[in-house]
């Protein structure tokens, strides 16, 4: 299933100057650095001390799948962390963010219009603030759905009511999210 919490997170991870570890090994190894022991790791991936000492030492090479996905996804959440705050820095106050989606787009209007929702693919280049609400709701902790909802009403400001200048009162309905990608 396409996120926006996820499409975020991979537009930020473009801006990486270096790639993250590859190897199970290299990966346990960093994320021990990080945590500052093989316990806090342990209790991070939900496997035993031993476990994460035997990746450590290379002694097991190949993670299970959901093993290899968790790994994965802690690294990258921890990788050059700087690196991460001055792309969202950078979008949220000089450069915005271009999202690409395919989805369902409906909207409210005035009566007689056609609201019926229908797919298209847009490409559009938010504005900074839009951005920075992005950036600022993910960091919140908030819900997917709070996400799409933020994204449609920057979508429906830039896009259908180009700014203010047209189709006044005009709600966005963000829905059947096909394909996603944000760009920083």
């Amino acid at each position: 299933m396409v996120t926006v919490g996820d499409g975020l997170d991979k537009a930020v991870q473009a801006a990486f100057t270096r790639p993250a570890p590859k190897s199970a090994g290299a990966r346990m190894r960093y994320l021990v650095r990080q945590l500052k022991g093989t316990k806090q790791v342990a209790q991070l991936l939900r496997v035993s001390q031993r476990t994460v000492e035997r990746y450590v030492k290379d002694q097991i090479r190949k993670p299970r799948r959901d093993l290899a996905e968790r790994l994965e996804r802690e690294v990258y959440k921890r990788w050059q962390p700087q690196i991460r705050a001055q792309a969202k820095q950078a979008a949220a106050t000089t450069g915005g963010i271009v999202i690409d989606t395919r989805a369902r787009f409906g909207y409210t209007a005035a009566p007689g219009t056609t609201d019926d929702p229908r797919l298209r693919h847009l490409t559009v280049a938010l504005p900074p603030r839009h951005a920075a609400r992005l950036f600022e709701a993910q960091e919140a902790g908030a819900g997917e759905q709070a996400l799409r909802d933020i994204a449609a009403e920057a979508l429906g400001e830039v896009y259908f009511r180009d700014s203010g200048r047209r189709a006044h009162g005009l709600e966005v309905e963000f829905s059947d999210l096909e394909h996603l990608e944000f760009e920083l």
